[in-house]
């Protein structure tokens, strides 16, 4: 029972009601020691009044029998500010202390009530207080202990049964208060947890709010969001690697069409027409990277890039051959390309997979001016400090969608077109990773967008990427 909340909880009631009943006890066994001895007083007082009603004309057993029912072995009476002994009788000891009640403070009260109760023995005390009805200046008292300790420890026992009932009600109430308003609840979100670990992909399974207690609402909604997202993480796992057995079998069937192309293409190189030798370096080159990355792919059999194989590459050529195809698929739109990527700039950096970045990138612009039916220009501009190599893309259409600027570079959550699936994206950011770089989104507004890919140079490239 005691590893268990409600249990340890009502253990701990318990315990600190008694530790209340305890702290009241104290001051309540100090009243009680006070009250007891005050009517000792007054029942001497009253067996004095008899004495001095009678005019002392009381014989000795009459007397005895006097102090007997008063409790007390003697009665001294001050009256005009004379003491006189009213009732007497022989004194089994020697006092042992003596107690003034007419101005005691609630300290001395209690630290003389615990120090009879702790005390075993049967000591002979004298009292003084004031008389009933001010019928005196003083009255005192002799009388010993054992009386006083036996009443005092019958009402401490008293108190303590009575401490030990209420205590075990209230722990009780509140166990089944505690069971009521939180463990019953918790116990319900565990086991939604549980059912919902048997098969996080069953969104039947996500948790639903329904504590009325705010902490343990608030628990349940984060614990549904998590949920939610997780659902929904788990779902595109599924479909990526559902897309990524689709795509091994289409590059396969891709893979054998491209190769008929392949040599269609050496044979047409051969041709003495001037604009096909123009046409066919560029399109042999398109058709090879075709094949590779089907080969890729096959090798693979997963939606994982290969580590990029480093080298130095003019990065003046890779533009040059994204900007002519993207320029051929731009038709008759009024789509402008600018470069300004000074010819020397040699990158140390994979050139099919910096090329398949470049095409995203430029591809997406391009689609973004061509949906949007007004004239627009892409410009393609490249740069370099101590540290990096930067390549700018930069187009004048009409922006990223809020969708796609909150989910950027995550496949599925929100393409930069309409009907668009946003693999393009995460696929360069992946590629430009895997080279120890990064790609980021400086600018995406009604003026048009901005990407940069960052490449570092030296030797710190080769270990990233080796990561």
């Amino acid at each position: 029972m005691l590893n268990t909340l409600s249990g340890r909880f009502l253990m701990l009631t318990m315990a600190f009601v008694m530790l209340a009943e305890v702290m009241i006890f104290v001051p309540s066994i100090a009243r009680f020691r006070q009250d007891f001895l005050l009517s000792r007083l007054e029942r001497a007082q009253i067996a004095s009044l008899s004495v001095l009603a009678a005019d002392g004309m009381i014989d000795d057993a009459l007397e005895r029998e006097l102090l007997t029912n008063a409790g007390v072995f003697n009665v001294v009476l001050q009256r005009d500010q004379a003491r006189e002994l009213v009732l007497s009788s022989p004194i089994p000891g020697p006092v042992y202390r003596s107690y003034d009640l007419r101005n005691a403070s609630s300290f001395q009260l209690i630290r003389d009530a615990v120090a009879c109760l702790v005390d075993p023995e049967n000591r002979i005390i004298r009292v003084m207080g004031d008389p009933v009805q001010k019928a005196g200046l003083m009255i005192e008292v002799t009388m010993d202990t054992a009386d006083l300790r036996t009443a005092m420890i019958d009402y401490g026992l008293r108190i303590l049964a009575l401490s030990a009932v209420i205590s075990a009600i209230v722990a009780v109430l509140l166990f089944l208060a505690v069971r009521r308003i939180l463990v019953t609840p918790i116990k319900r979100v565990v086991q939604a947890m549980q059912s919902y670990a048997s098969a996080p992909e069953d969104a039947r399974r996500i948790i639903t709010p329904t504590s009325d207690v705010r902490e343990l609402r608030e628990a349940e909604q984060a614990l549904q969001s998590m949920e939610t997202q997780l659902t929904a993480a788990l779902r595109q796992k599924e479909r990526l690697a559902q897309l990524g057995g689709a795509v091994a079998k289409i590059s396969h069937d891709l893979r054998n069409i491209l190769t008929t192309a392949q040599l269609f293409a050496d044979r047409m190189e051969q041709s003495d027409d001037p604009m096909v030798k123009r046409a066919m370096p560029k399109m042999l080159g398109s058709i090879s990277r075709a094949v590779s990355l089907c080969e890729t792919t096959l090798t693979f059999g997963k939606a994982e890039e290969p580590p990029p194989r480093l080298n130095r590459v003019g990065l003046a050529s890779i533009v040059n051959d994204v900007v002519e195809g993207e320029r051929l698929a731009s038709g008759e739109y009024d789509i402008s390309f600018s470069e300004d990527v000074p010819g020397g700039m040699i990158l140390r950096a994979d050139a099919e997979q910096l090329y398949r970045v470049l095409v995203n990138l430029i591809r997406n612009a391009r689609q973004a001016i061509m949906a949007n039916g007004k004239p627009g220009e892409i410009s393609i501009r490249a740069d370099e400090d101590q540290h990096e190599w930067m390549i700018y893309v930069t187009d004048t259409g009409p922006g990223l969608p809020p969708r796609a600027r909150e989910y950027l570079f995550q496949p599925f959550q929100g393409g930069s077109r309409k009907g668009g699936t946003g693999l393009g994206l995460a696929i360069s950011a992946d590629l430009i990773r895997g080279h120890g770089g990064r790609l980021d989104l400086l600018r995406s507004d009604e003026g048009g967008t901005i990407f940069v890919i960052r490449l570092p140079k030296g030797e710190a490239v080769l270990e990233r990427a080796a990561e």
